[in-house]
């Protein structure tokens, strides 16, 4: 007799810079299907296929934390190593500067390979610090009455959340 096993296969990999916890487990950031097909929409609209949605955590809000998110447009090509990116905290353009500290996910369906995708698929990256509180959840796209929006879910820290989803509080 014999027995096969396969594990799940993400379509959400760190294409630059992949972090792990204090534990060894890599740190990652799920991408939805939905979130994916709308960023690849906006992508496609704005003709520009190195559009990123940055997201990062500051603190405020009304719980504590509260997620910050924009579209940026990262450089052709990624550089080799982190070492090569900008210093953090010394951006030379905020919205085309890459730096030491980010991980960029890309997401690509359960047929391709990720390195092929590359910077044509959709992408999000987020600083080790933001990373660090996000780790686990996911990144989904909704459209409600009162309007559409990219949103983090299921965040396994995150003890509670506003209303609106835009601020959050974490286990300590």
């Amino acid at each position: 007799r014999s027995f096969t096993t396969s594990a799940a296969r993400r379509a959400t990999h760190a294409i630059f810079n992949p972090q792990v916890d204090g534990e060894g487990r890599e740190m990652v950031l799920e991408i939805t299907a939905r979130a994916a097909k709308r960023l690849s929409e906006i992508m496609s609209k704005d003709s520009n296929p190195d559009l990123a949605l940055r997201i990062q955590v500051e603190s405020g809000g009304c719980h504590g934390f509260q997620y910050l998110m924009k579209l940026v447009t990262l450089p052709s090509s990624l550089p080799a190593h982190a070492k090569d990116a900008s210093p953090t905290g010394h951006e030379n353009s905020p919205s085309t500067s890459i730096q030491e500290d980010d991980t960029i996910f890309v997401y690509s369906p359960q047929n391709d390979n990720p390195a092929s995708a590359g910077l044509t698929a959709p992408k999000i990256i987020l600083d080790t610090p933001s990373l660090e509180l996000l780790k686990g959840s996911k990144v989904d796209f909704t459209m409600e009455l009162i309007g559409s929006q990219f949103k983090i879910v299921d965040n396994p820290l995150a003890t509670s959340s506003c209303g609106c989803g835009t601020s959050f509080d974490i286990k300590i």
